[in-house]
């Protein structure tokens, strides 16, 4: 049996990445023309996955451009940051072990950095520093790559995801107004950073009176449409020996409200339980696979709200928009008006729910299914 086309709980691979053609283009064209660039938008739109198909596309082609990618979720500390970041943009910038270890002593000038190879030279590289020493010269690192870019003819684009993740270290307010001072000023390197937590990532790059106000063009990530959807839908079942038809394939996007994440989720669940061609059961049978799939999550996620924020999640599921009158706030018992107004800004800030058109929705569609199965008693049955 083929391996499944549709990938998810990771970024897609080259292959299974689809229909981000404007936004790649633009990305791809800010990137190599010095443009620094912040992408926001909900978790699980792919936003990670468009990043590492730009990165891709312009490791193959521009030999002259090094990039580096860093994933600051699991990065606690200023110390831990400027080390990572010095080792990755030292072994970005050569394919050579022996050049790691060169740059890590010639493009220093007041930090010493302490160099070890692994038992694989060619990837096991570690880099660190004396914190005091780290603490007072960090310019130095922040700097790193423009020096080495300058110094060897070349070019680099460093992209950090979970850039708002820096915000929990300890005098963050300072170390943001160091990072935005040095970045800057460097004229051989671009900056891409993007997160998950879109409404922190809109106050950093958004709010006039933070370091990084205007610090470069803002992509805000849009949702696939459908038609496209269909189309990536109905190919890859083709491609990996079975059938699905428009009307459909047309079910996945629909369901999912075209979030790329449950999108592939759906899609894949649907194409495993498929023998040769995928029907209105197949896609119904898939579905109820995801939610109980996703269900223990659902159930922690209602678990660790307020009563009132859970109020407040049922009359979004009922459609209500005028959560502070009188009558809707009675009638789903959601307490006062700043009580209303608090919690509303807890679950746009968690990402649970959002505003479009003027109207809160749900921004997880499959825990909207959920949600209104487990408190209405209300089928999502195909």
């Amino acid at each position: 049996m083929k391996d499944s086309p549709f990938i998810y709980g990771t970024t897609v691979s080259i292959h299974s990445f689809t229909n981000r053609e404007d936004e790649s283009a633009k990305l791809r064209s800010n990137l190599l023309n010095g443009i620094n660039t912040t992408i926001i938008s909900p978790r699980r739109w792919g936003k990670s996955s468009l990043v590492e198909k730009v990165i891709h596309d312009i490791n193959r082609k521009e030999k002259k451009t090094k990039t580096v990618i860093i994933d600051l979720f699991s990065i606690g500390s200023e110390e831990e940051f400027l080390e990572t970041f010095a080792r990755e943009v030292i072994k970005s910038s050569s394919s050579k072990w022996q050049e790691w270890m060169l740059s890590g002593r010639e493009f220093f000038k007041k930090l010493i950095p302490t160099l070890s190879l692994g038992i694989e030279p060619q990837s096991d590289f570690s880099l660190s520093f004396d914190w005091k020493e780290l603490k007072k010269n960090s310019d130095e690192v922040l700097n790193l790559p423009e020096i080495i870019a300058k110094k060897r003819g070349i070019k680099f684009i460093i992209c950090l995801d979970e850039f708002q993740n820096l915000s929990s270290f300890s005098n963050y307010i300072a170390f943001e107004k160091k990072l935005r001072a040095c970045w800057q000023r460097q004229k051989s390197v671009t900056y891409c950073l993007y997160g998950s937590k879109r409404h922190m990532m809109t106050d950093i790059f958004n709010n006039p009176s933070k370091p990084f106000y205007r610090f470069g063009d803002i992509i805000l990530l849009k949702k696939i449409e459908q038609k496209k959807w269909v189309t990536f839908i109905t190919k890859s079942f083709i491609k990996a020996g079975k059938q699905i038809d428009e009307k459909t394939a047309l079910l996945i996007p629909l369901m999912m409200k075209n979030h790329s994440w449950y999108v592939q989720q759906l899609s894949h669940y649907t194409w495993n339980l498929t023998h040769r061609k995928a029907t209105l059961t197949t896609v119904g049978n898939a579905l109820n696979e995801l939610i109980n799939a996703n269900s223990p999550l659902y159930q922690k996620e209602t678990e660790s709200i307020s009563t009132t924020q859970l109020n407040l999640l049922k009359a979004v599921a009922k459609g209500e928009t005028q959560f502070t009158s009188n009558t809707v706030m009675q009638k789903h018992q959601l307490g006062t008006p700043n009580n209303v107004i608090k919690n509303k800004t807890v679950l746009i800030n968690n990402d649970i729910i959002h505003e479009i058109n003027n109207k809160f929705e749900f921004v997880d569609p499959a825990f909207e299914l959920w949600f209104k199965k487990q408190y209405f008693n209300q089928s999502y049955s195909i």
